[in-house]
């Protein structure tokens, strides 16, 4: 039982809520309704746990020394000791072609985009993470690539404001966990990531208002955009902004105020405030999309 727990931990079962986003298309397609498009969509998310789950394992494989630098992941499975590195890699192996093998039946598409993602983990596990700002934009990729799979799962086109909103949302995130990082480790920041020498707390800021600013901007023009209003029938979609800002100011003020940022799905599992702000911005999608609100 200790020994599940602990692959359970390597495979970092929590990080999968990040999957939920091959529902993007299902929700905002109008098709949430519809039990065949459910199931695909459900297919690629759990393909995408598989595949994500050997990325993890494969990354703390490989940063497994300096994971024992770190004063947090130092506890993690791989880097403790608990789950050994050829188990990791037969587990990741696994994992791989069970995801792969989903994917192939949802479609080529769904595949290559599998594929894509996989690979460019890998290439940020080996060497990306090291080289600053292209590290979070390679991160951002992994957010959309999600979004999309999704889409091409169900057979539907993704809207480009999705993306975007995605693009920008991811950032934000990212750079608020390299803010924590580097405010956790200190002096020694670089010695757990190449990175981080090359960022400072001003510098973090200055993105982390640019991505705040710009995420706030696309969810609002989105809600407002015509083809949008003739899309969906409805122009009530602006009553929803409030969510939107109410929950990124919050990540800002735990970010800020109480020193978190470090796992951003952490804080959404855990904030009570940021949790229920995002229960309800879906309830007042839904409504405003499929009742007409």
């Amino acid at each position: 039982m200790k020994k599940l727990r602990d692959i359970i931990q390597a495979i970092r079962v929590r990080q999968w809520v990040k999957n939920l986003l091959v529902f993007a298309a299902l929700a905002f397609s109008g098709n949430l309704l519809s039990r065949e498009l459910i199931y695909r969509s459900a297919l690629c998310f759990l393909g995408f746990c598989l595949v994500s789950g050997a990325v993890y394992l494969i990354n703390d494989i490989f940063d497994r020394e300096k994971d024992r630098l770190h004063p947090d992941k130092i506890n993690r499975a791989i880097a403790s000791g608990r789950v050994k590195t050829w188990e990791a890699l037969l587990l990741a192996l696994s994992l791989s072609l069970a995801g792969f093998s989903l994917a192939l039946d949802l479609g080529q598409a769904v595949a290559i985009i599998f594929a894509v993602y996989f690979l460019s983990n890998l290439l940020y596990s080996f060497r990306l993470k090291n080289v600053a700002i292209l590290d979070v934009f390679f991160v951002s990729l992994g957010f959309v690539l999600r979004v999309v799979a999704g889409g091409e799962a169900i057979q539907v086109e993704i809207s480009t404001w999705i993306i975007l909103c995605t693009i920008l949302g991811s950032l934000f995130l990212s750079f608020a966990k390299r803010r924590h990082e580097l405010n956790l480790q200190g002096e020694n920041a670089a010695n757990h990531r190449k990175s981080l020498a090359e960022y400072s707390p001003y510098f973090l800021d200055q993105m982390i208002a640019v991505t705040t600013a710009s995420t706030v901007m696309a969810y609002s023009l989105w809600t407002m955009w015509p083809s949008v209003v003739a899309k969906f029938h409805t122009n009530h979609l602006p009553w929803t902004i409030p969510f939107v800002c109410y929950g990124i100011f919050r990540y800002l003020y735990l970010v800020h105020q109480k020193g978190e940022g470090g796992d951003p799905t952490q804080i959404f599992l855990r904030d009570k405030p940021l949790l229920i702000n995002i229960i309800l911005w879906l309830l007042s999608v839904g409504a405003v999309l499929y009742f007409k609100i």
